[in-house]
Parts: C-alpha cells; structure tokens; sequence
C-alpha cells in the first residue's frame, strides 16, 4: 500500500502544472501552520485563490470534490485567513477557493467552490 501523503504530494504538483495551464500563478505549495494546510496557493484573474486538491483512483469513494466538506471548509476558511494575516495581504483582496478534483487522469477544477465559512 503506498503512502497516502507521497500520493496527495505527487498529485498537488501535478494539479499546480495543470492549473498553470489554465492560467494560475502559483504562488505556494501546501501552506501549513496550526490551523491547518491549504495544499495550493495561487492568483488567478486578480483574485488570490486557495486551492484544495482532492485525487481519487475510482468512484468507490464518490468523487473526489465531495470530500470538501462544512468541517474542512471551516479549517481551510481559517488556514486562509491566517494566510493573509501573517502574509499582510490587505483585506481588499479579493479571494476565493477552488478545488482541484482528479479522477483516473482526468481534471476538474471547480472555482468559487465554496464561500468563506466562518467559525
């Protein structure tokens, strides 16, 4: 059985050359602090936009997107927020948050999946 972090690593990076293909800039790869991790930080039409990166091998599981859940938009919500915070990114910028999806090679990138969820 691999090892389930090497696989969710091998696929943000392949999910960052995907997005830089549609136009993404990355700007950070898995951001981690006691909130918690955003696995791509990018900017995208002037917006600053938080990236979760969702792989699946089949459908057994559901699709990949379904895993965002309220609970792990509320971490990623906070792990953003203190992003900004600590980065000194003005309360102006626009943002948003996207999930990059895989399933069996082929990509779906859902932007605006979801709102900011507060606590």
């Amino acid at each position: 059985m691999s090892n389930h972090r090497a696989v969710g690593t091998d696929y943000e990076k392949k999910a960052a050359q995907y997005l830089e293909t549609l136009g993404y800039q990355i700007v950070e790869l898995n951001f981690r602090c006691r909130q918690g991790e955003i696995d791509l930080i990018a900017k995208e039409d002037g917006y600053l936009v938080f990236v979760e990166v969702k792989y699946r091998s089949s459908r057994q599981s559901g699709e990949p997107q379904e895993a965002v859940d309220l609970r792990k938009q509320r971490k990623i919500s906070r792990t953003a927020a203190y992003y900004c915070m600590k980065r000194g990114i003005s309360a102006q910028q626009a943002c948003r948050f996207d999930v990059a999806a895989c399933r069996q090679g082929e990509w779906l990138v859902i932007k605006n999946a979801f709102d900011y969820v507060g606590w």
